[in-house]
């Protein structure tokens, strides 16, 4: 069945892809966001869930500019809501290469004599400083996975803000950090804490090790 390109069936499933996307293609140097959906169509298939087959349009949060096409596939299985949606991808063209900004960023963190810690990102204005970019990218991403984590047909989350970021300690290569994040769910308009713990090494990529929703004073 087609959907109109601003179905909110559509407009869900494309944000959890371009949310899936994110986090396997992210980096410090690099988070994409959903720029618009060109077409969706949704297919019932019996016993197994229901499919959205979707052409997007997606952006880099910091470089506008430069759109590429991508084509994704979201099965939300039936019933069970423990599962986390079936998402694949293929995107046209080539990302920006982030090499050069994303070891910048690694070899900054490893050079601090105190662990990293810092709160509101972006700040109430809305701002974030150049320093804290790469660390609001990387929550950016990370919070792809744990959207794709939980995400049902009836969702559609965002990152807000990072309320807390903490930089833990370690004695191999990875950097690690610990962050208490605002995620907004926009279709009951709620603002969720969320905890997540992010690993994440230039070649090696970001890995969410452990995530978990809080309860709502959590944040304050």
């Amino acid at each position: 069945m087609e959907l109109p390109p601003s179905h909110h069936s559509a407009t869900r499933a494309a944000a959890l892809a371009a949310c899936y996307v994110s986090y396997r293609r992210g980096s410090p140097g690099r988070g994409l966001a959903l720029r618009t959906v060109r077409s969706g169509r949704r297919q019932d298939i019996d016993g197994v869930g229901r499919k959205y087959c979707l052409e997007l349009v997606l952006e880099d949060v910091l470089d506008k500019d430069s759109p590429v096409n991508c084509t994704a596939e979201v099965l939300h299985h039936l019933g069970n809501k423990n599962i986390a949606p079936d998402v694949q991808f293929t995107i046209e063209g080539e990302l920006k290469n982030t090499d050069e900004a994303d070891n910048i960023f690694y070899n900054r963190i490893k050079s601090l004599e105190k662990e990293l810690v810092a709160e509101n990102i972006p700040d109430n204005h809305g701002n974030t400083s150049p320093e804290m970019e790469p660390i609001r990218l990387l929550a950016w991403v990370a919070s792809g996975y744990v959207i794709w984590q939980n995400s049902t047909e009836n969702t559609k989350f965002q990152l807000a803000q990072i309320k807390h970021v903490k930089q833990v300690k370690r004695s191999d290569e990875y950097l690690e950090f610990d962050y208490m994040i605002l995620l907004h769910e926009m279709v009951s308009q709620e603002i969720i804490p969320w905890q997540m713990t992010v690993l994440w090494h230039p070649q090696h990529g970001v890995q969410v090790t452990q995530e978990s929703r809080q309860p709502k004073h959590a944040s304050e």
